[in-house]
């Protein structure tokens, strides 16, 4: 659809809704997540996943839903997101999808690697909550805006 102005399209940003999916085995990391969501522009639907095997289980239940993004955290019970991601990406079904690698560690031979795999974006887990808040609606609105894979200059998004 062609909106006649900004203001329209603005109107059409505002009545979508952002779906996400966020695996994390961090109870309190979930809540911190979901608290930065609130009182954001656009409406968003978050689930949340505690281990690998439950997120390969609901990507898998119905690929034809897949969310806007999915926020994977690397060290998680019973699959790592290392695995999970290499799942993904070799997943005709699921390679689409934007994976936003979110983790508390930062290893540039490993970031590396993780674009290499298809991730599309690198958030190191910030420990204040404003900036936790800010990252996560950046990375949102970059995907929302456009889904595709940045290029490596722009894979890690600082904090």
């Amino acid at each position: 659809m062609i909106y006649q102005n900004e203001a329209y399209q603005n109107e059409a940003i505002k009545e979508m809704t952002c779906h996400l999916i966020l695996a994390d085995d961090d109870a309190d990391d979930c809540l911190f997540f979901e608290e930065a969501l609130e009182d954001f522009a656009v409406p968003v639907s978050l689930k949340t996943v505690n281990d690998g095997e439950a997120l390969m289980r609901l990507l898998l239940t119905d690929p034809e839903d897949l969310p806007d993004a999915l926020f994977l955290d690397l060290n998680m019970p019973r699959k790592n997101g290392f695995d999970c991601l290499s799942e993904i990406k070799a997943n005709d079904q699921l390679k689409q999808l934007p994976v936003i690698i979110f983790s508390t560690s930062m290893d540039l031979k490993v970031a590396d690697m993780l674009y290499l795999n298809g991730a599309h974006y690198y958030i190191r887990k910030p420990s204040e909550f404003p900036k936790l808040k800010q990252v996560v609606r950046e990375a949102i609105a970059i995907i929302l805006k456009n889904p595709a894979r940045p290029a490596r200059e722009e894979f890690i998004l600082q904090s």
